[in-house]
């Protein structure tokens, strides 16, 4: 897939997915539009442990995201072992949103999320095994 190709989609992933998140009105954390606070994107930095499961009622499958640095609106980590790539930032909404690209040897996954109250919600699309993925996670505690 072309880097604008991968641009556009996660846009328009991160776009469905604030929609979700917001219901279209104002966000679930109640702050609306443009007058939101910004979020201190450093927030994200860490390791975190995310849940996989392929549906609610499955057993939890843990895999680790960990976001090594933060430098304006963009982020370097890794995700259940692959190294992020076109990483974006976005927290002036009133909560950390966030996209990026890994990839295996079956082609791209685009990842979009959100951080709010310490925790992760997100969504995986695997463009070459064709299914969405919806995911939790929380900071892994030592």
């Amino acid at each position: 897939m072309s880097p604008t190709r991968t641009l556009a989609v996660l846009l328009l992933a991160s776009v469905a997915f604030c929609l979700v998140g917001c219901s279209c009105g104002p966000c679930a954390d109640g702050v609306e539009g443009p007058a939101a606070s910004a979020v201190d994107p450093q927030e994200l930095v860490g390791a975190w442990k995310i849940d996989l499961r392929p549906t609610p009622d499955a057993e939890p499958y843990y895999q680790s995201f960990v976001v090594a640095s933060v430098e304006g609106r963009t982020f370097t980590g890794t995700f259940y072992g692959s190294p992020v790539s076109e990483a974006r930032l976005n927290g002036d909404w009133g909560a950390l949103r966030f996209s990026f690209v890994t990839a295996d040897g079956s082609g791209q996954y685009l990842h979009s999320g959100v951080l709010r109250d310490d925790r992760l919600d997100g969504m995986s699309n695997s463009t070459g095994r064709g299914f969405l993925n919806v995911w939790r996670g929380e900071r892994e505690r030592n």
